[in-house]
């Protein structure tokens, strides 16, 4: 061994410097092995199979595989762009339970209502929570948003509501959430109208106040101008002001005093004209059951005197003593009745047949000549039916009877007149302005009776226009034909609305009928369907806890069939119904 090797043997701590070696002998074939360290033997790769060139070494630049590390290196920055761009929506994928339930709680405040507070549960409050914990998290900014239109919402139910207050209030807080905005603008605008219009109800207020005041120290209790209306209206515009519903309890006391002396004295008519004035006003009073009672205990009394007079008066038309002197005649029963029952339908009615037999006597006596009597009888009869299209036809006949020898004179068709006291003497030859006069209002009259405008509007009416053109041409069959036919269309149409659940509608072909044919029997059974479809709707307004309509459906009823047993029933029911 040499003296070398022996040193570091015999020190084995001491450091050995590494070496390159002998660097001029590497081209030799023993070089490697000069440098004194052991040989390493490397095989030679195989070819590929098929003889091709051997394989380029992956370690190498230019290999196979080089493309590799940067496309990971581009793919790494990519990841890390997409994660700075993305990092909001990132971190809320990040789980954090604070930030969760803080967002829960807020979004179950907004579905209950609870919008703002100061008490920290608020939806308002707790979506602002979230946000001072992750000021960009979409959810607790889009919280926020829902709350100020829901917000928006509220304010306008308030305003609808009356409550102007709290609608400004919640407008400012849907301002202030949503930034403004065409709707909150809208509101605040309806909000300042709205206290305007509250502002000026409040002094016209002030003015009903005095008026009703002053009415009800003069004892003008009753009509449109009397302290009960005015109190009324008081408490329509405002409901909780006490001082209409003291004044309308005022007011009411007074006309239960003024109906019990009315009964006292025997005069049914006030006294139930009292009764109905205080059931209008105050539906709930307190005297109103003890008045009910007395009330049906004076129409029992009035019943029996009533069918007294009434059977009387049916009595004396059979005998022939419809008009004349004394108390016993048809027409002297009938306006006796009427003083017992003002809204008689049957005394009415009796009174529509003095009427019609006024009208036939006044008939035979145009037909024999007479225009003196004819004259007479219609003129009693136009004083118990005005309006009665038999009535208007035989006028129309006697003008014309009057004017065949009168000279030809020309007739103003504009100037024509339905009133009964005007006695045009209309010429029996018609130039051809008067008859195409003549044709023009009867066309109108027509669809005028077919649209139903029987009675109404005046001059415009299918009974105002036929008797205009009988003014013009008082034998004009067409115009007596379609007079005369009036009643049997009111009829259908009376029918009609009746069908159709309405009514108002009927209520008004019934009366139309009244007027045009009193007397006539079937109205009879006309009066008593009606009732019933109005004693229906108050059966059905009280199952829907609708006491008032009840209360004015029933009266309807009444006025029509008294005395029909499910009248009495359902006033009954009303009377002891809370």
């Amino acid at each position: 061994m040499s003296g070398r090797r022996d040193q570091h043997e015999a020190d084995p701590h001491r450091r050995t410097e590494p070496t390159l070696g002998d660097i001029d002998h590497l081209d030799s074939p023993r070089g490697p092995a000069s440098d004194g360290l052991p040989q390493v033997k490397v095989e030679a790769r195989s070819a590929r199979p098929g003889g091709g060139p051997p394989a380029r070494s992956r370690n190498r630049p230019g290999g196979r595989r080089g493309w590799l590390l940067p496309v990971l290196l581009l793919a790494l920055i990519a990841v890390i762009a997409t994660a700075w761009l993305n990092q909001g929506w990132l971190r809320g994928k990040l789980p954090n339970t604070e930030l969760n339930d803080v967002l829960s709680r807020a979004q179950q405040a907004l579905q209950a209502g609870h919008l703002d507070g100061q008490d920290g549960t608020s939806a308002r409050e707790l979506f602002q929570s979230a946000i001072a914990l992750q000021p960009d998290n979409d959810r607790a900014t889009d919280g926020l948003r829902q709350v100020g239109q829901a917000e928006l919402a509220q304010a306008d139910a308030a305003l609808q509501a009356g409550h102007l207050d709290q609608a400004a209030q919640q407008a400012a807080s849907a301002r202030d959430l949503l930034g403004g905005g065409s709707d909150v603008d809208r509101l605040d605008a309806q909000i300042v109208q709205a206290r305007a219009a509250q502002d000026s109800s409040q002094v016209k207020t002030v003015d009903l106040v005095d008026q009703a005041q002053q009415a009800l120290a003069d004892g003008k209790l009753e009509g449109p101008h009397g302290a009960g209306a005015l109190y009324k209206q008081m408490l329509q515009a405002d409901p909780n002001n006490a001082v209409a519903a003291h004044g309308l309890d005022q007011v009411g006391d007074a006309l239960a005093v003024q109906a019990h002396k009315a009964f006292d004295a025997n005069d049914s008519t006030t006294a139930n004209a009292l009764v109905e004035e205080l059931a209008a006003l105050q539906p709930n009073s307190g005297a109103l059951p003890a008045l009910r009672a007395q009330q049906a205990q004076t129409r029992k009394q009035d019943d029996s005197a009533l069918d007294t007079e009434l059977k009387q008066g049916a009595d004396a038309f059979r005998a022939g003593r419809i008009v004349g002197q004394g108390d016993d005649t048809a027409l002297a029963h009938y306006k006796a009745a009427l003083a017992i029952d003002l809204d008689n339908a049957e005394a009415h009615a009796g009174l529509g047949k003095v009427a019609q037999a006024l009208t036939v006597q006044a008939s035979a006596a145009i037909d024999a000549g007479d225009s003196a009597q004819a004259t007479q009888l219609l003129d009693q009869a136009a004083v118990l039916a005005p309006k009665s299209a038999d009535l208007a036809a035989a006028r129309a006949r006697l003008n014309g009877a009057s004017a065949q020898g009168a000279p030809p004179q020309a007739a103003d068709p504009n100037n024509a007149s339905p009133d009964d006291s005007v006695q045009p003497s209309a010429p029996v030859v018609l130039s051809p302005q008067q008859s195409a006069a003549v044709a023009g209002l009867i066309k109108r009259a027509q669809v005028a009776a077919a649209r139903g405008d029987i009675m109404l509007p005046p001059g415009n009416s299918a009974y105002d226009l036929y008797r205009n053109a009988l003014v013009i041409d008082g034998s004009n069959a067409a115009a007596l034909q379609g007079l005369q036919a009036l009643p049997v269309q009111v009829e259908k149409q009376f029918n009609q609305a009746l069908a159709n659940g309405n009514l108002g509608q009927a209520s008004n072909m019934l009366d139309n009928l009244a007027e045009l044919a009193p007397g006539e029997a079937s109205q009879g059974a006309l009066s008593d369907r009606l009732a019933g479809a109005w004693l229906d709707q108050a059966e059905q307004q009280l199952r829907d806890g609708d006491r008032v309509g009840a209360t004015q459906s029933l009266d309807r009823a009444r006025k029509l069939s008294p005395n029909q047993p499910r009248v009495l029933d359902l006033a009954a029911r009303l009377q002891g119904s809370p």
